[in-house]
């Protein structure tokens, strides 16, 4: 333990930029991104709550895709877009830690989420003869009831661990949210056991969802490779781009947030992706799932 460090009770957040200009806008441009993904998502809701022929399982499983990007982008966006027209950039630790808790917990229920959306993929053009029985909506709700509750194991336990911990300084994080990894850096105990914990937890339930999220395209590629027409694959491989896309978009940004080093020479870049995943990605969701779907353009014309 570091000695003569005065327990701290607040932390800095890493500002944008410094430039006034440059901050406005930012400022200006997150306001619209945050709009944006507030608006797109909630009118995928509406129009899975309200049209009939949206009551499928794999709009049922979007529409909690939509609620979940909604509140991922809403747990760090108000603060930003509050540190930017302030320019006071501190949050008290409370603040921090509960930032923590709900950004690890939205993070693993769209991974578990992404996960249950392979099987209904894999249930669709594997099985097709058997969807409707196999994905009854007592089993969607099932799984979508697991995925929200099993989330809140990851968060639990690494914010639990914290209570160990006493914050010392210095005061600044690298990044313009809390995060575990950058909250680990100000502590004035020694973090050993919360970074093993953290290891343990992210390899166990990653590669879990992992395994569930990719092993069904395995045999999707294998019965879509079986079919003879050009055509017949064509429509096999249309229902999956959409939800592989968002697939690759957040393991991507996940894997070099968390497992690439965050040295000076990739600090831009690093600021880049963290902006991507957690600003821009809740609003990209939307947006490929509603340019792929004809269903949707439907509903979204008929309301019109």
């Amino acid at each position: 333990m570091r000695k003569n460090q005065t327990t701290i009770t607040s932390v800095l957040l890493m500002s944008l930029s410094y430039d006034q200009k440059i901050i406005y806008v930012l400022f200006t441009v997150f306001l619209l991104i945050y709009l944006m993904t507030f608006l797109t998502n909630s009118l995928i809701i509406l129009l899975v709550v309200t049209c009939a022929h949206l009551h499928t399982p794999m709009y049922f499983f979007l529409g909690n895709l939509a609620f979940l990007d909604m509140s991922y982008s809403s747990v760090t966006a108000p603060k930003l877009l509050y540190n930017l027209s302030t320019q006071d950039w501190s949050i008290s630790l409370p603040d921090c830690i509960a930032q923590i808790f709900f950004v690890i917990y939205f993070g693993s229920s769209e991974v578990f989420l992404l996960s249950s959306m392979s099987y209904d993929r894999y249930v669709a053009i594997c099985r097709p003869l058997h969807y409707n029985r196999i994905m009854s909506w007592g089993t969607c709700t099932q799984m979508v009831s697991l995925v929200w509750s099993s989330a809140f194991l990851a968060p639990i336990i690494c914010t639990l661990c914290l209570r160990r911990l006493t914050f010392c300084g210095p005061s600044f994080i690298c990044n313009f949210f809390c995060d575990l990894p950058h909250l680990y850096q100000i502590s004035c105990t020694d973090t050993f056991i919360n970074v093993l914990v953290l290891i343990i937890v992210g390899c166990v339930l990653g590669t879990v969802a992992f395994v569930i999220t990719f092993y069904p395209y395995v045999r999707i590629f294998r019965t879509v490779f079986k079919i003879r027409t050009s055509d017949g694959k064509r429509k096999a491989f249309s229902t999956c781009t959409s939800h592989l896309t968002v697939v690759f978009i957040f393991y991507a940004s996940v894997i070099f947030i968390y497992y690439v080093p965050n040295t000076s020479n990739l600090l831009t870049l690093n600021k880049v992706v963290t902006v991507i995943y957690a600003l821009i990605t809740p609003l990209i969701n939307p947006l490929i799932y509603s340019l792929r779907s004809k269903d949707l353009k439907a509903a979204l014309q008929k309301a019109l």
